[in-house]
């Protein structure tokens, strides 16, 4: 059986260890260890596309240096982010490979002539190199479609009322925390209040370099188990709320929609924004009749664009159950097929009788619920990661 390239990632580093910790002082050994890790890199290079991004950021600079480069603000606005994080990416790995190429060559000067001693820098260096190899190795698990777009991140209360809306809003936390701590921009986009505490749905906006591919990881159904605030007599609940994660797609060009699939309604909007937003009809409801999908927003102050905003979310949404339906096919063709349908439970948070957050699918278990709710989901994210890059879906 073969390996995939994150299981090859992780054999190589504990090659390049075991290598380095067999002889402790053996510059033979450090030098072979050296070579997997110049060998790790440029496995590394080509999973990360860099002579695309690279052919990307030429392309890209090419637009920036063109006199009426600004006159779509937006659009420009866009191109100057991706660019900014293109280089950041390209230059960050060949900065990685120029150390280690170099680090490689100290190493061999270092073992044939005895008249120099380079092994006190070079193994700080070595293990300096082992911590960005681990970096760029999670980086490399964004390989989906759109892991590097924004992320449309909904919430939805269950069953339950005030317990299960309260719930949701504690998720929409836990989402806002973490975009927070990457820092990240987040829009609500639309938010329908609890009747006493809560949320009954929420809809934002995450814009980040690879926000979809972090946080697609949240899609499904979260559990809840405590003693609820809301219980006079404080006794244990057990609620569900949803989190629905679609990359935020520009052009959809798959997609066409025809203006009498489209019911548009308007209503005054509920949210901040003040006088001129809560007194007239700028709030949009959007709904696709063929698929009953609907989108909402009321975030903006003027109905149009309210209107484009629903929009684009729309798009979105239909260019990601094109491409499930799509990928299920393909998965019924080769005669494996298994529901990963929304809805299904993905994850447990208990706070009473004991403290645990467990992972469904990964198997990944945490006994700091705080922490994770507190927006600290990184190592759920990489577990989830990993698991799907091992074949796991």
């Amino acid at each position: 059986m073969k390996n995939t390239s994150q299981e090859r990632g992780v054999l190589v580093e504990m090659k390049c260890k075991a290598r380095y910790n067999q002889s402790n002082m053996d510059m033979h050994d450090l030098v072979k260890a050296l070579e997997d890790v110049n060998a790790k890199l440029a496995e590394i290079g080509q999973i990360l596309d860099i002579q695309k991004k690279k052919e990307r950021i030429s392309e890209l600079e090419g637009y920036t240096a063109n006199p009426d480069f600004w006159k779509d603000q937006e659009k420009a606005t866009l191109l100057s982010k991706e660019l900014s994080d293109l280089q950041e990416e390209a230059t960050g790995w060949e900065g990685f490979a120029v150390q280690a190429k170099d680090l490689l060559e100290m190493a061999k000067m270092d073992e044939t002539d005895k008249d120099v001693n380079f092994r006190e820098d070079i193994e700080k260096q070595y293990e300096d190199i082992l911590e960005k190899i681990k970096k760029l190795e999670f980086v490399s698990l964004f390989d989906g479609k759109h892991d590097g777009n924004n992320a449309i991140v909904s919430f939805h209360a269950g069953a339950g009322g005030t317990e299960a809306q309260d719930w949701a809003q504690m998720l929409l936390r836990m989402i806002l925390r973490f975009a927070e701590k990457k820092s990240w921009k987040t829009t609500i986009l639309d938010e329908s209040k609890g009747n006493e505490a809560g949320i009954k749905s929420a809809t934002i906006r995450v814009e980040g370099r690879y926000a979809f591919g972090y946080l697609k990881s949240e899609h499904g159904t979260h559990r809840l188990v405590r003693i609820s605030p809301f219980d006079a007599e404080s006794m244990r609940h057990t609620s569900f709320a949803n989190i629905e994660v679609i990359p935020e797609i520009e052009l959809a060009a798959d997609v066409e929609i025809d203006p009498k699939d489209l019911r548009i309604d308007t209503f005054m909007s509920s949210g901040k924004g003040g006088q001129s937003v809560n007194t007239t009809y700028s709030a949009v409801r959007i709904v696709h009749l063929p698929t009953g999908i609907t989108v909402q927003c009321q975030n903006e102050r003027s109905q149009l664009q309210n209107k484009e905003t629903a929009l684009k979310i729309l798009m979105s949404k239909l260019q990601t159950v094109k491409e499930e339906e799509e990928e299920k096919e393909r998965l019924k063709l080769r005669g494996e097929h298994k529901a990963a349908e929304w809805g299904n439970q993905i994850r447990s948070y208990v706070l009473h009788p004991y403290k645990m957050v467990k992972d469904i699918r990964t198997k990944y278990e945490s006994s700091d619920p705080d922490r994770v709710l507190d927006g600290d989901i990184d190592e759920c994210i990489e577990a989830y990661l990993k698991w799907k890059k091992g074949g796991k879906l």
